[in-house]
């Protein structure tokens, strides 16, 4: 997976499509991502304590990476690969304008 936490990425499928947000969490196993903001679901919370209040409350669940796009500095949309750079070792680019990440 080429995208990490804290990356701007634009929803490209679902009830959300076209919305975009920062990647709070990722799980390389199932392949999914939690975005800030996108996918939201009202949960049940038990609650554990006198000062923390239970009831229903709204959290981002996760969507399959391949429902997200890599979002440029100017908008678009990009795929991103990885090259080896002489002065850095291993880095990130977009494909679309070539730019390092």
């Amino acid at each position: 997976m080429k995208l990490k936490k804290n990356d701007n990425v634009k929803v490209l499928a679902g009830k959300d499509k076209g919305k975009t947000g920062r990647i709070l969490k990722i799980d390389h196993e199932s392949q999914r991502v939690v975005v800030q903001g996108v996918n939201m679901v009202k949960k049940t919370m038990k609650r554990r304590s006198q000062q923390d209040q239970g009831g229903i409350k709204e959290i981002e669940a996760p969507i399959h990476v391949s429902n997200v796009a890599f979002l440029l500095k100017n908008g678009q949309t990009s795929k991103i690969g990885m090259k080896v750079d002489e002065k850095s070792g291993k880095v990130r680019y977009a494909k679309k304008t070539g730019e390092v990440i």
